[in-house]
């Protein structure tokens, strides 16, 4: 809905509205932390204990495949270092000197969450030391705005110093899904096929609601004493993604139980309105001393926001009646104003898609004034001739009157 206003506006910076508003109540988690963002925005629709700092156990592997992605070409090749496996280790089985591309260990590492497959990766983009990969990751987390977030490994054990929170695990997620397309087609894959030496072997996402359920698109598992069970779960519905983390759950169920009733809700509750697209037409206003001719003002910005399903979301018109030229091409001529619920949330400034020209030299004012303007003036100046005539024979006939 667009109501004109004829108004000039400047542009204006609004405070955001809550998104969880008109929402009904989340579902209550058996965890010790949980969050919920939207992808697109970042909006944050739930948190418990979001920023706890938390062990995260194999939830740290988004962070190695990131700086990996960053460093390293898919198709490049790295022989496996010696790597003592502990017990509670999750591996592919990689002998010394074996070889595999950077794609197939990164599918390694997310998806069976093979530790020897993120120690290989390590190695080799540390130039022969994890500590300093590690020491990248930390650099990585740092630049990404991270504040609860430090590692010590690149594997995920239980490790002094290896932690992070339920905000920061979704930030994360949400920067590499964006930037990372491998990453995001690949934790999206119930299974995949690796070639390790001249063997080709098939695996399966530890994540299994990836292929159980349609909409599920990610992202990683993790298990550890500390950690407890963790899952960072992605998925998309109705045009929209959701990012969510779940930490300290008791099994592997109810991290998948909590992930889906965490992401549901977010699904049956919100929707991404997107009411403003840059480059839109947004109106056609007229100019002065140009008759038939209208100026188009195009949206200089994109707006989306994630609302609640019954939440009204508006636009507003700010425009003069009509445009005095001349003004340049992209010139600001007023803005565009959304409202949820009535309530002002953001301002985006129209400008001109082609300048406006000057009125035409020599243009009087009922040209300039327009047609309806023109026909007002001549209807008065009708009623004033008329009126005069009035008068002039009732003077006349007074006049007569006093004679006689």
């Amino acid at each position: 809905m667009v109501r004109a206003v004829a108004a000039l506006t400047s542009v204006l910076t609004l405070a955001a509205l809550p998104a969880r508003a008109l929402a009904s109540s989340p579902p209550k988690l058996d965890v010790k932390a949980a969050a919920l963002i939207e992808a697109g925005t970042g909006q944050r629709l739930y948190g418990m204990n979001a920023a706890a700092t938390l062990s995260i156990a194999s939830a740290t592997k988004i962070m190695t495949a990131l700086v990996v992605l960053e460093h390293a070409r898919l198709g490049q090749v790295f022989a496996a270092p010696a790597y003592s496996l502990a017990a509670v280790d999750s591996q592919i089985g990689l002998q010394a000197g074996q070889r595999m591309d950077v794609a197939d260990l990164i599918a390694a590492m997310m998806l069976p969450s093979a530790d020897d497959a993120a120690h290989d990766l390590a190695y080799n983009i540390g130039g022969g030391s994890v500590d300093r990969f590690v020491a990248m990751m930390n650099a990585r987390a740092a630049q990404l705005g991270l504040a609860h977030t430090h590692y010590s490994t690149p594997v995920g054990l239980d490790t002094p110093g290896n932690h992070s929170s339920a905000s920061d695990l979704v930030a994360l997620a949400r920067y590499a899904l964006r930037t990372q397309p491998f990453l995001r087609h690949l934790v999206a894959m119930p299974k995949a096929k690796l070639r390790i030496g001249n063997e080709t072997r098939t695996v399966a996402n530890l994540n299994t609601l990836v292929g159980r359920v349609p909409w599920v698109n990610g992202v990683k598992t993790g298990h550890t004493l500390d950690a407890g069970y963790v899952l960072v779960g992605s998925g998309t519905r109705g045009g929209m993604t959701l990012i969510s983390a779940v930490l300290g759950a008791s099994s592997e169920s109810a991290r998948e139980a909590d992930t889906l009733a965490l992401l549901t809700w977010g699904f049956d509750n919100f929707r991404l309105a997107k009411p403003v697209s840059i480059g839109q037409v947004v109106t056609r206003l007229p100019v002065r001393g140009r008759q038939g001719l209208s100026a188009a003002l195009l949206a200089a910005g994109s707006f989306s926001r994630v609302v609640p399903k019954r939440a009204p979301v508006t636009t507003v018109l700010h425009v003069p009646r009509e445009l005095k030229g001349p003004l340049r091409k992209g010139a600001v001529a007023g803005s565009q104003v959304v409202l949820q619920g009535g309530v002002p949330v953001a301002s985006i400034p129209l400008r001109l898609a082609r300048a406006v020209p000057a009125p035409p030299p020599g243009v009087s004012p009922t040209t300039i004034l327009g047609p309806f303007t023109l026909v007002l003036l001549v209807l008065l100046l009708g009623v004033a001739v008329v009126r005069g005539r009035r008068e002039r024979l009732t003077a006349r006939r007074v006049a007569g009157q006093r004679q006689e």
